[in-house]
């Protein structure tokens, strides 16, 4: 990720101090009619802002989170989306937009139904977008500032196993699987018997697959069938029910179907290789991940915050 050279820290504090002090008299008439909390910058944070952010709190089961901590959260969100102006991160409002897609995804939603759904609790979708915005901004500056930190070696995965296993390190199959996506296309708006026919095509391909090249060439022919390209995942990587799904399949067999947005799926497992990379090597470098990111987090935060120009224009509860 490249970074843009920052200011120099006196003559960055003279600059946000003048604007901050210039700020209040160009704060929006809007913001000003909503009644403004706090100014981050110059950049107001408004009761609106803090009753939208409370909303979605508790939409998110972050109930009881009192006014002062989602002002104070606000804040370092101001924060965060203003690094923008200081270091180069591409494609941002991109990722925001892609992982909105997925959220609704996962909710059997598209975009429009979803903010209308956020809509219909009082949630603007802005609201959770700005949230991401930062959420997204904050993981690759700090994953920038502090490469070397995220960087764990087999001897500190080691170590934390054996203080998990005194008694000594129980031995775990693990594997990486080579697959081909083949997907039954239904069209979108189809009734759930257009999906009921295609999981039956899917069982009868399933039947007849004996291996990837033969099978691979019978489903390309097949109408309205999608093979992808072979992807490598690590068994490790996967979810407990589809690593059970994949034991459980010969090489050169097809999975069970699964229905999805776009279809009907099944995968072909063309390889099984043996992996180092253990599930709970993997939840002990995930642990060491967020430890590691938790710390130097805070630490980065508290380090902007110093530099910033924060005025409560609203006494503290």
């Amino acid at each position: 990720m490249k970074l843009k050279s920052p200011i120099p820290l006196l003559r960055r504090l003279a600059m946000i101090a003048t604007l901050a002090l210039a700020a209040w008299g160009t704060v929006p008439q809007a913001a000003l009619a909503q009644g403004v909390a706090v100014l981050v910058n110059g950049d107001p944070v408004t009761d609106f802002d803090i009753e939208q952010r409370t909303k979605l709190a508790t939409l998110s089961g972050q109930k009881g989170t009192s006014r002062q901590q989602i002002i104070e959260e606000l804040i370092n969100e101001k924060l965060k989306i203003q690094l923008l102006k200081r270091y180069a991160i591409p494609d941002v409002d991109k990722d925001v937009d892609n992982a909105m897609t997925n959220m609704a995804r996962r909710m059997r939603q598209n975009s429009r139904e979803f903010a209308d759904q956020l809509a219909k609790q009082g949630v603007q979708i802005d609201t959770l977008k700005s949230r991401m915005k930062a959420d997204i901004i904050w993981q690759q500056l700090v994953r920038g500032r502090f490469q070397a930190s995220f960087q764990f070696n087999d001897k500190d995965i080691q170590q934390r196993l054996q203080a998990k296993h005194p008694e000594g390190i129980p031995a775990t199959a693990a594997y990486d699987y080579t697959l081909r996506p083949i997907l039954f296309i239904v069209p979108r708006g189809s009734p759930s018997e257009a999906f009921a026919a295609r999981a039956k095509e899917a069982e009868a391909l399933r039947a007849e697959f004996q291996n990837c090249d033969e099978g691979i060439s019978r489903a390309r022919g097949m109408r309205f069938v999608a093979v992808r390209p072979p992807v490598v995942k690590n068994s490790a990587e996967l979810p407990a029910a589809l690593r059970d799904i994949l034991t459980k399949t010969e090489i050169g067999r097809l999975t069970p179907p699964e229905t999805t947005q776009q279809g009907v799926e099944v995968y072909a497992v063309c390889s099984r290789k043996n992996s180092e990379n253990t599930p709970e090597k993997k939840e002990i470098r995930d642990q060491l991940y967020n430890e590691t990111f938790e710390r130097l987090s805070k630490e980065f935060l508290k380090e902007i915050r110093s530099q910033a120009m924060i005025e409560y224009k609203q006494a503290k509860p």
